[in-house]
Parts: C-alpha cells; sequence; structure tokens
C-alpha cells in the first residue's frame, strides 16, 4: 500500500492511497478536499520494458495539476536509456485525455536518476511544464515540485 499527500499552494492538497494487487496493476482512491472529491486512481504496466522495447502503461488519475474536477485517462510508453546513452535517463511520451477541459493532449517528460536516492523529473501535462526533485530514503519519498515553473509544492510519500 502506498499513500501520498500533496500539497500545493495555488492548486490545493490531494491525498492518496493505492494498492498494488499485483506487480504490474495498482488501484485507488484521490482524495481533493478543496473540491470535495475522492476519485478512481488506476496503473497498469501492460507491456514491461526490455532492452529493445519501452514500457507501455495506461491508467486513470485526477485531471491535471491545478484543475479543480476532472478526471484524466492515459496512455504512456517510457524507456530507461542508460544503456543506449550512459545517462540515468528515461523519458516518457502518451496522450492523456481529460475530461476537465474535455480534450485530449499529449504528454510526456523524463526522469533523471542522479544517484540511488536523489532524482529529478521534467512533466509536460499537454498545457504545463513541473519540475520536481525527489529524494528517497527505504520506503518513504520527498518531492519537491514546481508546478508551472513557479508556484512551489511538496509531496511525501510512503509505502507499507
Amino acid at each position: 500500500m502506498r499513500f501520498i499527500a500533496n500539497q500545493i499552494p495555488r492548486a490545493g492538497t490531494r491525498a492518496t492511497l493505492t494498492y498494488k494487487f499485483v506487480p504490474t496493476f495498482s488501484a485507488g482512491l484521490e482524495w481533493n478536499p478543496r473540491a470535495g472529491k475522492v476519485s478512481p486512481l488506476a496503473n497498469w504496466l501492460a507491456v514491461q520494458e526490455t532492452e529493445r522495447r519501452p514500457a507501455f502503461i495506461f491508467g486513470t488519475s485526477s485531471d491535471r495539476i491545478g484543475t479543480p474536477s476532472g478526471q484524466s485517462f492515459y496512455a504512456t510508453a517510457s524507456k530507461g536509456l542508460k544503456r543506449e546513452t550512459g545517462l540515468p535517463i528515461a523519458p516518457y511520451l502518451g496522450l492523456a485525455y481529460g475530461t476537465y477541459e474535455d480534450r485530449l493532449r499529449p504528454v510526456g517528460g523524463v526522469n533523471v536518476a542522479f544517484t540511488e536516492r536523489w532524482s529529478a523529473m521534467l512533466i509536460f501535462d499537454g498545457v504545463h511544464l513541473h519540475e520536481m526533485l525527489s529524494y528517497a530514503r527505504g520506503r518513504h519519498t520527498f518531492s519537491a515540485i514546481l508546478v508551472r515553473g513557479h508556484d512551489p509544492g511538496v509531496s511525501y510519500s510512503v509505502a507499507f
């Protein structure tokens, strides 16, 4: 089980609770107290990454950061490129349909693993770019995020 709490001043507070049913599928709930809404979360790793093939992931969550309501449905492909580039990077690309704006949008980003504990991620949600820096220690992860490149926020995650 994983619990995540986020606090982003302009986007609000959100809390999620997910359960990994099998190694490739997790599901749970997300609570947005600002909107007074609880919505479903799901993430399915449909195709695992290999040396030659990217991973394919499908899922649903609340709509993008900063929207007051809505559900998002997404499909992404991701691939760790350390073997090819010598750099600890893993980009992803995909499509997301958001009910808040009732439209399909491209999404993407890249994760950079500086060390086993420190990583950074650029996230493009189809409208805005967000930067995130994370520190993991055991079952705990602490993250700082800049929503739209300027609104600071924090996130805490614990697996149990």
